[in-house]
């Protein structure tokens, strides 16, 4: 049976720590966390030429800078996990963008290396969120070799035989990574059964971690009770980044005519505008939505995220340009003053499930792919 390649990031880490690592060898979570970025002491000085305009140009030298920077420093770390399917998605973006081909030709590259595969866990959705880097480049040259292993392993999926009911997505950061596949293997084959299923999961999912009141989602169920130092409850900005990012991926690959189409663009008003009215004085937002004093560091990846979703609301017509315009204008803004002179995308939170904190430097790859997502629907914004 294939496997995907971890072998080349396996391997830089033995070479580098042989001793060590036969006394105490690395998990698996461990080698994801390698692989996806890190936080060194002295990351340089930050970046003085790169312009907060909301013009083409600035924001196409900003996605480069930004792009390059990543494009050089994961080699020997390419995978195919969900780490670096977010990253995919916005090098695939940054392509189309920018104009560089760089980018998509080096997902391509991993994507041939894997033999097109999904990772190896069954019906969990992490490994399922790089198929919609395949599927996006199928849309541009469709060889069944870019299909058919993410539709097997959908077809398996809905096949499966547990409950119905059962909640399959069951925290808030896997509806990013598995309805927009489903979505867009809707559209690849005109087969609305992907559609049917995620959305029939989709709200299994927001029923269990949806506050209509806060319209916030938890990541997952343990977070229902907690509360943050200030008493407020606790959501997670990249979490809620991940959900209102996979809305407005959702959407973009619904038909407009889908009959729960209004149901999903409903929610996704509703959470824009709670993320507009808790954006900070810097542009930005912090890991905890509602306590953003317990960690004052601003966090880059969430923010890209919402930036990224709300600037393609505006460019859809689904948000209203007045209102939201000056919130993504002021995100994209706060995001450029954590960019170094060499092209780090500092402030990102790493792997995690909750509010957490960090240095200054930390950059990992999943924030740099909001960071290029968000740059590609501001170019097309800044043209309007």
């Amino acid at each position: 049976m294939f496997k995907p390649k971890l072998s080349r990031v396996l391997l830089t880490v033995l070479l580098a720590s042989s001793v060590t690592l036969a006394q105490n060898p690395p998990s698996a979570a461990d080698l994801e966390r390698q692989a996806a970025g890190d936080q060194p002491d002295d990351p340089g000085p930050l970046a003085r030429n790169l312009s907060t305009k909301l013009k083409r140009t600035a924001i196409v030298k900003a996605m480069k800078t930004v792009a390059d920077w990543q494009l050089k420093e994961s080699e020997l770390r390419y995978n195919i996990q969900w780490t670096f399917a977010a990253l995919y998605d916005g090098l695939v973006a940054a392509s189309r963008a920018t104009g560089d081909n760089r980018y998509q030709n080096r997902v391509i590259e991993v994507a041939k290396e894997n033999h097109w595969s999904l990772g190896p866990r069954f019906a969990h959705a992490d490994d399922e969120a790089v198929g919609l880097t395949y599927l996006t480049l199928y849309s541009e040259q469709p060889d069944s070799e870019r299909l058919t292993p993410t539709r097997d392993g959908m077809d398996k999926l809905l096949a499966r035989s547990d409950d119905p009911q059962t909640n399959l997505w069951w925290w808030c950061d896997s509806l990013y990574m598995a309805p927009p596949v489903l979505a867009q293997l809707s559209a690849a084959t005109g087969d609305p059964k992907y559609l049917a299923f995620m959305d029939h999961e989709w709200w299994l999912t927001s029923a269990a971690l949806y506050d209509p009141a806060e319209h916030l989602f938890y990541r997952d169920n343990r977070f229902l009770p907690m509360r943050e130092a200030n008493g407020k409850k606790v959501f997670w900005s990249r979490g809620n980044g991940w959900v209102l990012a996979g809305l407005a991926m959702v959407l973009e690959r619904m038909p407009s005519q889908y009959p729960d189409r209004e149901k999903f663009a409903a929610q996704y008003r509703e959470m824009a505008e709670r993320v507009a009215g808790l954006q900070q004085a810097d542009g930005l937002w912090h890991a905890s939505l509602l306590d953003p004093g317990a960690y004052q560091t601003s966090e880059i990846s969430g923010s890209a995220f919402f930036t990224y979703a709300m600037a393609w609301g505006i460019n859809h017509g689904v948000l209203d340009r007045k209102k939201y315009r000056p919130v993504v204008t002021k995100a994209w803004a706060g995001i450029l003053k954590h960019i170094y002179k060499d092209g780090r995308l500092g402030s990102i939170q790493p792997i995690g499930g909750e509010p957490g904190k960090f240095k200054p430097s930390s950059s990992y790859v999943y924030g740099v792919g909001a960071f290029l997502l968000a740059g590609s629907e501001l170019t097309h914004l800044s043209g309007k």
